[in-house]
This record gives structure tokens, C-alpha cells and sequence, in this order.
């Protein structure tokens, strides 16, 4: 089973995607700061993290980019998942680090044709 850390600190996005993604066979774990991500990228070792990038603690720009730097995390995929929609923000996602970028509110289906495309 694929496992996907999910990096959201909204309950209620991290609630609805979650499910959506238990549902289609993807093993969920979750993380509600960018400084847990980064421990959880290590310890979980997960196929694909997907990082909201306004986060408490330490934001997902900065998490994206301690992960990437790590021995163990710079090979795990990492789509970006933000309200900010111009092409500076794509630009801000991939420069940091991210391998894809997608724009709340999440549209499921689009979603998982990127993390799809990201595992195989």
C-alpha cells in the first residue's frame, strides 16, 4: 500500500482528503506543522508527501526545502497544495523543492492524477 504523509493544518481539508485518499487505497498519515512534516518524512519514510504551505510552526516552503536536503527525503515526491493560485506561487513551490504544485480547493480527481504520475 502506498503510503502518502499529508501535511495540512485544517482539520477539515485534512478530514476530507484523507478519506478521499484511504478510499482509493492510499495509507494516510498525517502532519499538522511544517516541523512535524520534516520528522515525519524521515520516520515514515512515505512514497509522496502532500505539504499545504501555509503552515504553524515552520511553513511548507521552508519544510519542502529541509526534507529535499535530507539524505532520506530527497527522493520522496512533494506536490505543493495552497490557496495561492498566480504562477509566482508555482514558481515559489517548484523553486523550494516541490515536484508538483496543485490549488485549493482541492479538486480530487486532478489530485490524483498527480500523485498518480509522481509514484509510477
Amino acid at each position: 500500500m502506498t503510503k502518502i504523509l499529508l501535511v495540512e493544518d485544517n482539520e477539515m481539508n485534512r478530514d476530507m482528503l484523507s478519506r478521499r485518499l484511504g478510499r482509493k487505497g492510499y495509507e494516510v498519515v498525517m502532519a499538522v506543522d511544517g516541523e512535524q512534516a520534516v520528522t515525519m518524512a524521515i520516520s515514515e519514510s512515505p512514497q509522496l508527501i502532500l505539504m499545504d504551505m501555509s503552515l504553524p510552526v515552520m511553513d511548507g516552503w521552508t519544510a519542502t526545502k529541509q526534507i529535499k536536503s535530507h539524505p532520506d527525503g530527497a527522493h520522496i515526491p512533494i506536490i505543493a497544495l495552497t490557496a495561492h493560485a498566480m504562477a509566482s506561487d508555482r514558481e515559489r513551490a517548484i523553486a523550494a523543492g516541490c515536484d508538483d504544485y496543485d490549488t485549493k480547493p482541492i479538486e480530487i480527481n486532478r489530485l490524483l492524477q498527480k500523485i498518480e504520475a509522481l509514484i509510477n
